[in-house]
Order: C-alpha cells, then sequence, then structure tokens
C-alpha cells in the first residue's frame, strides 16, 4: 500500500487511543447525552462519519432523530493523507452509529474504532456493506447501486438502535429515495441514455464508478488512474498514452479530481483545454461542505452532461 494510503502516523495514532481511552461510551441502552426528538418521542442518536459524503445521507436517513458529525468536511482536505485529532476519536467513541469508508480510503477511522470497542455503538464499513475489499476503489459513492446498498444499511442500523422508531426510519428512506435522489435519478438515467458508450478521459480512479455507472468508456490506463489515486509515479508509456488520446481528441470528455490534481495530472487538463476538449471538475468531499450529497452529486451531473452535450457537438 503506498504512503498515500497509509498516512497514519504514530504520534496521531497515539493521540487517538489516548483519547478514546478517556472517552469511552457508556454501554446503557440510551446514548450518553442523548436527547428526545422533536415532538417528544423517541431519542436523538449521536452519530458520525469519517466523510461528510456519507454524513449527509445518514444526517437524512436519520433526520430529526440524530445528531450527525463528519468529520471530514473540507472540500480542500484529501481525505487520503486525512491526520486524525483527539477531537475525531472523541466524536467517534461518544457515537452510536459510525460510518468509515473502508477498502483502505480511512485507516485511521478503522484504528480509532478498534482503540476504543464499544458493544453499544454500531460501526457500518461501507467496503463490507458493498463488497470491495482493500485494494478496491474505495470511491463508492460515486456508484450509483453502492448509494443505495449502504442507504439501506444505514436505516437499517438506525432501526437497531432505536427500534420503537422504526417506521419513521422507513419514511426518511422513501422520502429521500423519491425526492430527495430524484433528480440524481434523472440525470444518471438521461445521461446513461443519451451518451452511453462516449469514450472519457480522467485523472484517477474516483471517476471509475461513476464512469460505470452512467455507461461512459473510461479509456484512461487503469494503471495510471490507480497510480495518481495512490500517490505513485505513473509510467512514461501510461502517459504517452493519454497524450495522444487528448492530442487526438479519442476521448469525449476530461474528467479530474481537483483535491488531487498533481502535476501530471495539471499537464493533462491544460492539453485538453488546449484540444477544445471539455473539462468537468469532481471533488471527494461535498463541495461545498453544506451541500447535501444529492445538490452535490446532481451539480457534478449537470456539468458532465453539458460538456457531453458541447462534445457532441462540434
Amino acid at each position: 500500500m503506498s504512503s498515500r494510503r497509509s498516512l497514519v502516523v504514530p504520534l496521531a495514532a497515539a493521540a487517538l487511543a489516548a483519547g478514546l481511552a478517556g472517552c469511552a461510551s457508556p454501554t446503557a441502552s440510551a446514548p450518553a447525552g442523548a436527547t428526545t426528538s422533536a415532538g417528544g418521542g423517541g431519542q436523538v442518536i449521536p452519530v458520525a462519519a469519517s466523510i461528510n459524503t456519507w454524513g449527509s445521507i445518514l444526517q437524512q436517513l436519520g433526520g430529526s432523530h440524530v445528531k450527525e458529525t463528519s468529520l471530514i468536511s473540507n472540500p480542500n482536505t484529501d481525505p487520503h493523507d486525512y491526520e486524525p485529532t483527539p477531537a475525531d476519536s472523541r466524536v467517534i467513541a461518544g457515537s452510536k452509529l459510525f460510518v468509515e469508508n473502508g477498502i483502505g480510503y480511512d485507516p485511521w477511522a478503522q484504528q480509532s474504532v478498534a482503540a476504543n470497542p464499544d458493544p453499544d455503538r454500531v460501526d457500518l464499513d461501507v467496503g463490507q456493506v458493498v463488497g470491495i475489499p482493500d485494494g478496491g476503489n474505495p470511491h463508492r459513492w460515486y456508484s450509483p447501486p453502492d448509494v443505495e446498498k449502504v442507504a439501506d444499511a444505514i436505516t437499517a442500523d438506525l432501526k437497531r438502535l432505536d427500534p420503537a422508531d422504526s417506521a419513521y426510519y422507513d419514511t426518511q428512506r422513501q422520502t429521500f429515495e423519491t425526492s430527495g435522489l430524484a433528480t440524481y435519478h434523472q440525470l444518471i438515467n438521461d445521461i446513461r441514455t443519451t451518451y452511453s458508450g462516449t469514450r472519457i478521459g480522467a485523472s484517477e480512479s474516483i471517476v471509475t464508478p461513476l464512469a460505470e455507472g452512467l455507461g461512459l468508456d473510461l479509456i484512461t490506463p487503469a494503471a495510471f488512474l490507480n497510480d495518481i489515486n495512490d500517490g505513485t509515479d505513473p509510467s512514461a508509456a501510461d502517459k504517452s498514452t493519454i497524450d495522444d488520446q487528448i492530442t487526438r481528441k479519442q476521448i469525449k470528455v476530461y474528467v479530474y479530481n481537483t483535491q488531487n490534481s498533481t502535476p501530471d495530472v495539471a499537464a493533462q487538463v491544460d492539453e485538453a483545454r488546449k484540444a477544445g476538449i471539455p473539462v468537468v471538475q469532481v471533488t471527494e468531499t461535498l463541495s461545498p461542505a453544506n451541500a447535501s450529497f444529492e445538490d452535490w452529486q446532481s451539480a457534478q451531473l449537470r456539468s458532465l452532461q453539458t460538456a457531453l452535450a458541447q462534445s457532441a457537438r462540434t
């Protein structure tokens, strides 16, 4: 595993362990600090997520019955390189449901959970939910089918923690699906219907689940995508292949992750723009930070749809 995937320094790990040891959650059935929800019924459950991508979904599914905290919420932060703080460990220790991405994406979160096992806390590992092991593509929020699986798993865990309010969580899940994700689903369907099979290029593997979900043909060498994602130097052969794809306009759109822009990626973005190839930006966390998951994703999908339409006219 590359250094970009394992940036959990010993001092940070020690701080987490110390913070967790001093902040162990009680083992009572009601969460520490829980209050009654709006309207006086049920409890407000403290919940948390390693990144706000999943945190937004968690908050919407829990509604007024949860108080959600996302540990990474700054769109200028590269989550791969994040170093946790003692405050993060306290949030995890105090939560009754913690959602981590897994798949080697946020190893610090797994270490935090392991440092303070709590039988009353439910730990949801996205990678385990969607069946992707360490070493696989961790960017599952860009996979529409996986978003559905995670939303279902979160709802099931909330009902497990608060069975008296199961009907409320079922309603939240249905509302999220039919109202919250309505535009998101429509954009996905429209892009698949109109542009399926269109060749695109990308800066890293974050785009792979998105391309698969939209039926687009991502022709950038997989090794290059993984190298940029892992923080390793791509091969000269792969860079040459991408340069050729851009100069010969074999791709219709170039998609890049602004939270992981290396000199090689910056050069490709410049080449694409000079060649008249539309460039679309994506991020790993919500942008802006206060956006909802569906608004963030829909904005990016609209940008991609516009770029594909522009390319089709040229």
